[in-house]
């Protein structure tokens, strides 16, 4: 596409600095739970997650232009802006003494460990497990494609969506549509995979105090429809983009993602659009589903409602008087 190389350029060096640095992060998150456990050592547990959250706010920084030049993502380019600011004063605020935000540093560090496996994996060229997911669930959007009557052909290759080279292009997960003003083409990525909302609510779950039991219920019931929800949003798209069912507002799409290319016009609207922020609003439900058997989890949701509006929240106790 046009542009690439200059995109490229501009955030090739940046990621490849985030990608090792995210497992850093991921490991002092986990050392600052550990450390905040014992009594003796929480001094030093605050010390490290004050610092670790300086840290995670400059590598939401580097990862900005990413999100919004290249992905040209709104939810995601305006969740790593706010990331920014947010992580600094969760640093802040762990330093002056809100150890509530202990569990919060755990649930970071959980959701990073199952989610950098399927991402990046130092030392390694080639990652198994993010073959493995990607062309998994890219041979069940297949199927459930075909189930509407949805034929493409499944083909390795390069996606025109991609204006950064990405080893994921090489695995059997591009969906190639004839006909239109030329062959449309859409490539299951990671990010098409669940595991990242999956990794988020299981990070949440694995990280509040709560028996071991109600935690696999929790999970159950989260992740099966997390990714089940996922292939649905894949068809969706894959549908939408592939025949071009949403050419709308042509001219103002095309301005809004400064692109040229009108074929897109589909892809941003049934992705960026519509699949994205109905993706975060599911999340919001299944959360809600998952309290109803693990209601611990709460407290972070407490914490991030606090940092959002600087107002004290229980909704734990708020829910239990609402029984009464």
């Amino acid at each position: 596409m046009v542009g690439a190389a200059p995109l490229t350029s501009v955030v090739g060096e940046p990621l490849a600095v985030a990608r090792p640095l995210s497992w850093l992060l991921v490991i002092s998150f986990l050392a600052t739970g550990v450390l905040a456990a014992h009594t003796d050592a929480r001094e030093r547990a605050r010390q490290l997650g004050a610092l670790t959250w300086g840290v995670f706010g400059l590598f939401w920084l580097v990862l900005v232009p990413h999100f919004v030049l290249v992905q040209k993502s709104i939810v995601e380019g305006i969740g790593s802006i706010a990331a920014v600011p947010l992580s600094l004063y969760v640093g802040y605020l762990l330093w002056n003494g809100r150890d509530s935000l202990f569990t919060l540093s755990k649930a970071i560090g959980y959701m990073g460990l199952l989610y950098l496996p399927f991402t990046y994996l130092p030392l390694l060229e080639s990652n198994p497990l993010r073959k493995w997911m990607i062309e998994v669930v890219a041979a069940q959007t297949g199927t459930l494609l075909s189930l509407i009557g949805v034929e493409p052909e499944l083909v390795r290759g390069t996606s025109v969506l991609s204006e950064v080279p990405s080893s994921d292009y090489g695995y059997l997960s591009t969906f190639y549509f004839p006909g239109n003003e030329r062959p449309i083409t859409y490539t299951i990525i990671v990010a098409c995979t669940g595991v990242g909302s999956i990794s988020i609510l299981a990070g949440a779950i694995l990280a509040v105090e709560a028996p071991l039991g109600r935690k696999a219920r929790a999970l159950a019931v989260s992740v099966p429809v997390i990714y089940g929800l996922n292939l649905v949003r894949n068809v969706f798209i894959a549908t939408m983009f592939g025949q071009q069912r949403m050419q709308w507002f042509v001219g103002t799409i095309t301005d809004l993602f400064g692109t040229a290319d009108e074929q897109m016009v589909s892809y941003y609207i049934a992705d960026r659009l519509l699949a994205q922020f109905g993706s975060v609003i599911a999340l919001v439900g299944i959360t809600w589903l998952v309290v109803k058997v693990l209601p611990e989890i709460l407290s972070l949701v407490d914490d991030v409602a606090y940092l959002v509006t600087g107002t004290e929240y229980d909704l734990r106790e708020e829910l239990t008087a609402e029984g009464d």
